[in-house]
């Protein structure tokens, strides 16, 4: 491998287990450019990939500053802000060109294009390794293609920018772009952690007249009251087919149901649990991407009903993280109240645990101990 740099990184074994260990990174060519990052965030996909082949270096949402550039890099400037995206439209493909360059063929492994940086580019116990994701953010330093990147405003906090990468832009643009919410509908939000209440904060971004917050932790719902729930409802350990959590919505709705359901806890069994809460012709969308098999009464379907498992928010990078960005800056979006714990990059487990137990919003992981 050509010239590189040591980087401290946290990288799984397909088994569950992983390391925190240094790996080489090389230096960049071509278009590419190598990343020091600042802070990653810690995310339920990122414990679902330590199951993934390994050996993997783990985490897929940051933001750093551009430590190297590619001579065919423009636009960039080393030293520079910036956010890590995992999806990158190609622009010429049959999704791209319909406006869904979120599932672009490319990043969905369809094309012989890669969305990658060439190999060899991660080197540990000698040996090539890849990056969730083809970022992997857990990491002192990542190389990746300059598409990945958005430049970010100087003034933004690199602990709180570093979570739009994914949850932030998978709750908000499932409201936008996938639900097409409007102003005046009515939405519910199963779940209330980082997905959810990006959902609530989305919903309420739009002009959502009704935004109802469902969990079974009360904390959870003070967090979703404070990013803009009009309503709250804790759901009992027996309500296990919702039925009274069903019927308390549709007092709040005249009887209907809501216009918007999103399922945004993780569990694969409650998949389909937002068709019960929506009206005919309504929107039920599960946002977090579970696994496993799981059975629904086609009764929950009548009238009507679309059922949509959104990814990653549709998002669109150079049309989303724009106004993200700028909704952070007019106050409309809050992402600071949402990054709850940080750690350092050997707490990861202790991370991953306080992720799986729902004791924070978003934990963060800090690389350098002077990031914003």
């Amino acid at each position: 491998m050509i010239n590189s740099i040591s980087s401290l990184a946290a990288i799984s074994d397909g088994h569950g287990r992983f390391v925190i260990e240094n790996t080489e990174v090389r230096d960049p060519v071509g278009s590419e450019v190598r990343v020091r990052m600042a802070a990653a965030g810690v995310c339920h996909t990122d414990h679902q990939s330590l199951a993934w082949e390994g050996p993997l270096v783990l985490g897929h949402e940051g933001a750093g500053w551009i430590e190297s550039i590619g001579p065919q890099v423009s636009g960039f400037n080393i030293g520079q802000p910036v956010l890590l995206n995992w999806a990158i439209p190609c622009g010429h493909c049959s999704p791209c060109q319909h406006t869904q360059g979120h599932l672009c063929d490319r990043t969905q492994g369809l094309s012989k294009e890669s969305p990658s940086v060439d190999s060899p580019h991660t080197v540990w116990n000698k040996q090539d390794i890849r990056r969730s994701f083809n970022l992997g953010t857990f990491s002192e330093y990542t190389l990746v293609r300059a598409e990945a990147l958005t430049p970010l405003p100087s003034p933004l906090s690199m602990t709180e920018a570093c979570i739009l990468g994914c949850a932030v832009m998978t709750g908000v643009g499932s409201v936008i772009n996938s639900a097409h919410v409007q102003a005046g509908d009515s939405v519910v939000v199963l779940g209330c952690g980082g997905v959810g209440l990006s959902v609530v904060q989305g919903a309420r971004i739009a002009g959502a007249k009704t935004i109802i917050a469902l969990d079974k932790r009360a904390e959870s719902l003070e967090r979703a009251s404070h990013m803009g729930a009009t309503h709250t409802w804790q759901i009992a350990d027996d309500d296990h087919n919702f039925e009274n959590t069903v019927k308390h919505v549709r007092t709040l709705t005249n009887e209907r149901g809501v216009d918007h359901a999103f399922e945004a806890t993780g569990r694969h069994h409650l998949a389909f649990a937002p068709l019960k809460f929506i009206r005919h012709g309504g929107n039920a969308l599960q946002l977090s991407g579970a696994h496993g098999e799981v059975s629904a009464s086609m009764l929950d379907f009548w009238w009507d009903k679309r059922y949509l498992t959104p990814l990653y928010g549709g998002c669109h990078p150079s049309r989303d993280f724009p106004k993200l960005l700028r909704w952070i800056e007019e106050g409309q979006l809050d992402v600071a109240s949402m990054v709850t714990r940080h750690y350092s990059l050997p707490q990861l487990q202790d991370a991953l645990n306080d992720m799986l137990a729902g004791n924070n919003i978003k934990g963060v992981i800090v690389f350098d101990k002077d990031a914003p």
